[in-house]
């Protein structure tokens, strides 16, 4: 929903700073849950990404 959102915004409406900022916005929320699933993951099995 947030990339067709963010393409929406940013090719079809010509607001391409709106659009990177929503963008960035997603990557690092979407790095921080990896981040912490990785970590219960790790906390909880012997199973993790790293």
């Amino acid at each position: 929903m947030i990339s067709t959102y963010v393409y929406k915004m940013g090719l079809v409406g010509a607001n391409f700073s709106f659009s990177t900022a929503v963008g960035l916005f997603n990557s690092v929320v979407n790095l921080l849950l990896l981040l912490g699933v990785n970590l219960i993951a790790k906390k909880y099995s012997e199973h993790s990404l790293w």
